[in-house]
């Protein structure tokens, strides 16, 4: 077995050629180191000498192998890096996102319970204790009782253009009627037999067309801007 130092290694290793370079040029004459570096000159090719050309071939090639595969490590090791950023920058996106969305949600919750709540407290035509005639006061009164708050707007918008909050408004030409101008008046009573003479079950009726139909005052009065009537 060829006998291979340590330090023959090293050299051999991290310095092969150049001190392969340095053997042949001693060896013919071509340069003549001196004192110490004579001494490590000399010292570094005879340990080099030792090892047989053959392996020092294959040292160099185990160095290049390392330095390869020190890159590799390297490389894989900013790659990893960078993949943890791009999924730690995704998760915080990802949760304000969600955030985002349960914010809206709740909004949208409170907005149905304020709505619920409006309705709920919407007094019922038939609480209301009927009198042989009612006053524009009277009748807005009613109104205000009876469609949600946030809705009323819109409702005394349509009224006003349709028939100025006189319940027994009638069209002469169409025959539409009451504070609404149902047509033909007649379907009112399907919320209550006195249709003609009670503002409260006229206002009940065209509440309840215009959320069936439009899905609210406001949506029935967006249309009746656009087309004049609804």
């Amino acid at each position: 077995m060829s006998r291979i130092s340590v330090r023959g290694f090293a050299v051999a290793s991290a310095t092969a050629v150049t001190t392969v370079g340095a053997v042949v040029g001693v060896a013919s004459g071509n340069a003549q180191p001196s004192g110490d570096n004579f001494e490590a000159t000399a010292a570094d090719a005879t340990l080099l000498a030792d090892i047989p050309v053959g392996q020092q071939a294959q040292i160099q090639v185990s160095s290049l192998t390392q330095q390869a595969d020190a890159q590799a490590a390297a490389a894989d090791a900013a790659a990893q890096k960078s993949a943890e950023e791009a999924a730690r920058i995704q998760a915080a996106k990802t949760a304000k996102a969600k955030k985002e969305a349960a914010e809206d949600e709740a909004e949208r919750e409170r907005e149905a319970a304020e709505a619920r709540a409006n309705r709920d407290s919407a007094r019922d035509a038939t609480s209301f204790s009927t009198q042989s005639s009612y006053t524009v006061a009277e009748v807005k009164a009613i109104a205000r009782q009876m469609v949600p708050a946030d809705q009323f707007q819109c409702f005394s918008n349509i009224v006003d253009h349709e028939s100025t909050w006189n319940y027994r408004a009638q069209n002469a030409s169409s025959g539409a009627y009451g504070l609404v101008q149902a047509l033909p008046g007649s379907k009112m009573a399907s919320a209550g037999a006195d249709w003609q003479t009670n503002p409260a079950t006229q206002i009940k009726w065209g509440l309840n067309y215009m959320n069936s139909r439009y899905d609210s005052p406001c949506g029935a009065w967006s249309f009746w801007q656009a087309n004049n009537w609804y």
